[in-house]
This record gives structure tokens, C-alpha cells and sequence, in this order.
């Protein structure tokens, strides 16, 4: 998908409070356009952004010049009311992911691109089907991350109000807040409610963590990427260069529990493992296909194995799918979260945005994932015990050979390694 001057395209699927990269140009300074659109004009521009873009010629069964005509012909005396009609007007779509914010949510949205953001560190979308608000994944090393909030909670209460009926902007503005102030979020797990009293605080993101592991299988470069951010590219470069330069016998890329972010971040990273063929296609409306591939410009060509859990989503899940699909890769864990669906980010004239789901996206074989996820090759599940021992209590036995997920990705990386020596031996 090719990011141009006047949208920025997301592989991600959510909202995220943490880290959205921005590289539009134009996302800045078209909210201070020279003139300023009327209330009415504003609905009707996102009314026409939905129009030509929505990923769906049928708008989901709604019949969209209709909404057009019932929502001009009201009339507006200030922005507000305008917001509340985009909203309500966005909602017969009943798509979570196409979304309107208004200028301090689309400006808290550009200020979280700075790689720091004040929060509390989760990703959040609205669930296609109860419409409840469920937790993607939290950051790693964030506040919620500590408190112990966990991918597919259900967040019932924000400081003890319902989320019945709430979209993620509304959830979004009730869970930011000031550095060192606290919010206290009700979560269902597991048909279990507990209250969790979480202090909001400055977050520095840094999306790649690496080291040499010294397993069974040899000396082995262990990956961890938390989210496709901007400089997440910039910062797996770094990290294989300097493993390469160590001699590592091979990989474990740990996607587990990262949510996702930006298309293009996905394909970059792809590009750094895949030395040909596809990495993902996304289809738009009309059915026309844009094929990203790989341009021989592969980092390494050592084994690799990737893990990955039902937290793993969006962008995770195209770069998983593509080198899953290549065979450049053995899935080890879980199933993925399951979101196949690609969003534009708009900037409208008032400086509000809009987020509007563009196309779907498809796996090297021609995989659409989305609610279904992708199956690991080798599955390794985990207790709720040895889920909340491994990333809430005891962190330290996190990629080590006490973590069974991370245990099986030695065993497998290690017969790949053999297999690998085999064959050089043999030519």
C-alpha cells in the first residue's frame, strides 16, 4: 500500500493508546486551512470520504445516499452537534474500525507519534458483534501492562462508568489523562470482573528489544517487536545487523502480544527476512489488488521461528502470514487475534480526522484472516496460570527456557539449525 501525501493507511485495526506513527505531511496542515468549514460541511465531507473509499460498495446494507440527505438537511449551530451527527452517522456502518475524532482526540493521535505518549500503554477495539470494548494487547512495560491487564479483556467500567454503548473515542478520552493521575478500569476475565487502579504516566516507546540467547540449539538472536511503529524498521535493522555481526546460529522473532500499527511498517520488516515473493496484497472496493513484495534485500537468510498468540494482531499478523506462507518461517504459540482489515486516516478541514476501513488484506496464499487469525504451525497453549506467572509475576522467566512457548521455539529452531548443517555438509 503506498502511503501518500494526504492519508496515512494503517495495518492496524484499532485504537491504540500508545504509539500511531504519522508520516502524512499533509496531517498537520490541513487543519489550519485558510478558511473555515461550516459544521454542515464537515459532515459532508466525511459522508464523502466514506462514499469513495469504504471498503464496502453496499456501505454494510445501509443505504448511504439516504443518511446523506436525512443528516444535510439538519441544522447545526456549533461543531458539536456536527460530531454527534458524524458519530451516529458513522455507527448504521456498525464497523468499530471507521471512526471520527474529533481536533483533541486527532491531535492527541499526532502527538502519540513521537514514539512518547502519556497514557496508560494499551490497544483497544470495539468487539464486531457484542460491541463491547476489548483490550487487543497492552504494551509492554506500560502501566497497564504492570497492573496486569491482559489481550481479550473486556473492559466494562472506566472510572466507573459503563462502556455499554461507548465507542473507542469516547473510552479513549476517559482513559487519557495527566502523568501521575490514576483511572480505574472494570475488566471481565475469563467470566471474572475485577477492578484494576492504574497510574497514567509518560511513556517512552521503543518498539524492538534484542539479545544472544545460549540455548540448547546454539547461540541464537532473540527479537522481541511490541509494536510496527515508524521506527520500528530502523530499529530491527539495527537489531539483525548487530546479531549478524555475532554469529547467531539462527532466530526467534516474539510477536506475542504486539497489536499491530502501520502497513508499510509490516512490509519493511518483511522485507528484512524475505528474500523473494509476496508479503501481502490488500483489495479495496473496485477489487483492485495492491501486491507488496519482497525486492532481495533480505538482512539474513539463517532459520527462523516467530512466535505468536491471540495478541498478535493486524500487522502482526501480515508479517506472520508472509513469512508463514514463504516458509521463511515456523509459526510457534497460538492463534492470532484475527484482523484482516486496512484503515485510511484522513484529516478533515477543521482539524478533527477520520478513520475509515479501506480494504481487506490477504496472506502470500491468498489467506483473509480477518476473525479467524492465523494457526501456528506447531501450537503451544498456555494455562491462565502460566499466562499471568510469565508476562504479570514473574517476567524474568519471560524467553528463557521456563517459558514453554519460548522452549518449543528452541527445540524447533534447533532442528531447523541441524537440518540446515546437514545440507551445506552434503553439497
Amino acid at each position: 500500500m503506498v502511503i501518500t501525501k494526504s492519508r496515512l493507511v494503517l495495518g492496524a485495526t484499532a485504537v491504540t493508546l500508545s504509539t500511531i506513527a504519522v508520516t502524512s505531511l499533509g496531517i498537520h496542515s490541513r487543519g489550519q486551512a485558510l478558511f473555515k468549514a461550516s459544521p454542515k460541511e464537515i459532515v459532508d465531507e466525511v459522508w464523502q470520504i466514506v462514499q469513495r473509499q469504504y471498503v464496502d460498495g453496499t456501505f454494510n446494507q445501509v443505504d448511504w445516499q439516504a443518511v446523506r440527505k436525512e443528516y444535510l438537511s439538519k441544522s447545526y449551530s456549533n461543531p458539536q452537534d456536527a460530531y454527534k451527527s458524524i458519530r451516529e452517522m458513522l455507527k448504521k456502518l456498525e464497523d468499530p474500525y471507521t471512526r471520527f475524532m474529533d481536533p483533541a482526540e486527532f491531535k492527541n493521535m499526532q502527538v502519540d507519534t513521537s514514539g512518547e505518549l502519556i497514557g496508560i500503554g494499551i490497544t483497544i477495539s470495539q468487539d464486531e458483534k457484542t460491541k463491547q470494548l476489548v483490550v487487543i494487547a497492552p504494551i509492554e512495560d506500560t502501566p497497564a501492562f504492570k497492573a496486569g491487564v491482559l489481550a481479550k479483556d473486556v473492559i466494562l467500567k472506566i472510572d466507573n462508568k459503563s462502556t455499554k454503548g461507548m465507542d473507542t473515542n469516547q473510552a479513549v478520552s476517559l482513559i487519557r489523562g495527566e502523568a501521575g493521575t490514576q483511572v480505574s478500569l472494570t475488566i471481565q476475565r475469563d467470566g471474572q470482573i475485577k477492578q484494576l487502579d492504574i497510574k497514567r504516566a509518560r511513556i517512552e516507546i521503543h518498539p524492538v528489544k534484542y539479545s544472544q540467547k545460549q540455548t540448547p540449539a546454539g547461540n541464537l538472536g532473540y527479537i522481541r517487536l511490541n509494536q510496527f511503529s515508524a521506527n520500528a524498521g530502523k530499529e530491527m535493522q539495527t537489531a539483525i545487523k548487530d546479531l549478524e555481526s555475532k554469529k547467531v546460529a539462527g532466530y526467534i522473532l516474539d510477536l506475542r502480544g504486539n497489536p499491530g500499527g502501520l502497513l508499510f511498517s509490516s512490509v519493511d520488516i518483511a522485507r528484512m527476512w524475505i528474500n523473494k515473493g509476496k508479503i501481502v496484497s490488500t483489495v479495496e472496493r473496485q477489487g483492485e489488488a495492491e501486491k507488496e513484495e519482497a525486492n532481495g534485500r533480505a538482512l539474513t537468510n539463517k532459520p527462523l521461528v516467530v512466535l505468536v498468540d491471540k495478541g498478535s494482531a493486524s500487522a502482526s499478523e501480515i508479517l506472520s502470514g508472509a513469512l508463514k506462507d514463504n516458509k521463511r518461517a515456523t509459526l510457534v504459540g497460538t492463534q492470532t487475534f484475527g484482523k484482516g482489515l486496512v484503515q485510511s486516516v484522513r484529516p478533515l478541514e477543521d482539524g478533527s480526522g477520520l478513520a475509515v476501513t479501506i480494504a481487506h488484506y490477504y496472506t502470500p496464499n491468498g489467506t483473509d484472516i480477518n476473525h479467524k487469525g492465523i494457526n501456528p504451525d506447531v501450537k503451544v497453549e498456555l494455562t491462565k496460570e502460566q499466562m499471568q506467572e510469565l508476562w504479570l509475576h514473574e517476567r524474568d522467566k519471560l524467553a528463557t527456557l521456563q517459558d514453554p512457548q519460548f522452549a518449543k521455539a528452541v527445540e524447533v529452531i534447533g532442528k531447523k539449525i541441524a537440518a540446515k548443517g546437514t545440507a551445506t555438509a552434503e553439497k
